[in-house]
């Protein structure tokens, strides 16, 4: 059986502002597609993730539910929470967070006047 994945507070870095749970699903998706949580990673129980990042069970249970909906991780009754070995919703999950990478560069592009194209070369240029 994989080594427990075993987190600390430290790991995540957490907006007061937004909900915690969707940062938490946010910075585990980032996680999983940097290969950081590899396929077959154990992840703690709720209760073990909760008394680790200091937050209420309630939270970590949401945030398991939300990446198992996104097929990014599966439970198995009696053994625990894994991440998913399934190369394609990974591989989706990457593109979904590329697309939306590049929706906000487009975004801050048209804020400045620019094309996305004109944004890149303009970055890439030399000083």
């Amino acid at each position: 059986m994989p080594p427990i994945q075993v987190w600390t507070i430290d790991d995540f870095r957490l907006d007061p502002s937004r909900p915690l749970y969707e940062q938490l699903v946010e910075q585990m998706r980032a996680k999983i597609a940097r290969g950081e949580l590899e396929p077959g990673a154990r992840l703690p129980s709720v209760r073990e993730a909760a008394a680790a990042l200091r937050v209420n069970p309630t939270t970590i249970m949401k945030t398991y539910q939300e990446l198992e909906r996104l097929g990014l991780i599966v439970t198995h009754r009696g053994q625990g929470t894994f991440v998913t070995d399934a190369a394609a919703a990974i591989r989706d999950s990457r593109r979904q967070l590329a697309r939306a990478a590049v929706a906000q560069l487009e975004e801050t592009a048209r804020s400045i006047g620019l094309t996305l194209a004109e944004i890149i070369a303009l970055a890439q240029e030399e000083e």
